[in-house]
């Protein structure tokens, strides 16, 4: 088994290559839906999410409004870091567990670990490979008014709430370049996934 992270940031096109990767045989976790898995209504996490924002984060049947809170985050990087010590450790075990699991089924396995946070979260930290979907801050930007119908000033500042997408190539060991064609970035990926499945064994 060989395991990767894939990473990005907004609008870079992150969703898209899992997409491709999964397609060519990789096992994806997912670690968005296991950080909503890991705040579902009455687990730990969501009690400790309600004890420290209150429950006008809660919908009316219980469970966390993720656009309100999204939307407290957004302006406020310091709650933004309280949501995530909250959260991370939660998604961490988890994603250990996951990695167990499929160790023991599917040792032969390319698994990529699907985390937008990979690298603030310190979870790239002993993985084989770093994979990053790179776009240019520029046509991050161009996406996300094209894509959300919203200003060039809205973009740029949900682009700047996040670690800057060349600070991350730092951290990577295999770039994706997302700027050109869908075509060759599906080559690419494909490249990528061949190159990790040499890796197993």
């Amino acid at each position: 088994m060989v395991i990767a992270g894939l990473t990005g940031g907004i609008a870079t096109g992150k969703s898209t290559v899992s997409s491709i990767l999964r397609e060519a045989g990789a096992i994806i976790i997912d670690a968005d839906t296991i950080a909503r898995d890991a705040v579902q209504k009455n687990l730990p996490a969501w009690h400790e999410i309600v004890r420290i924002f209150g429950k006008d984060v809660l919908l009316s049947d219980g469970e966390i409004d993720r656009a309100y809170l999204g939307g407290i985050i957004f302006r406020d990087s310091s709650k933004n870091e309280i949501l995530n010590k909250i959260v991370h450790p939660h998604v961490i075990q988890r994603v250990a567990e996951r990695i167990e699991k499929i160790g023991k089924e599917y040792p032969d396995s390319v698994v990529i670990l699907d985390v937008p946070l990979l690298i603030e979260a310190g979870m790239d930290k002993g993985l084989e490979e770093v994979v990053l979907v790179y776009t240019p801050e520029l046509i991050q930007i161009k996406r996300l008014v094209e894509r959300e119908k919203i200003s060039d000033e809205e973009a740029l500042l949900k682009v700047r709430s996040q670690m800057p997408i060349e600070k991350k190539r730092e951290f990577a060991t295999i770039i994706i370049d997302n700027s050109g064609t869908i075509a060759a970035t599906k080559e690419r990926a494909l490249e990528v996934f061949d190159s990790l499945k040499k890796k197993v064994g």
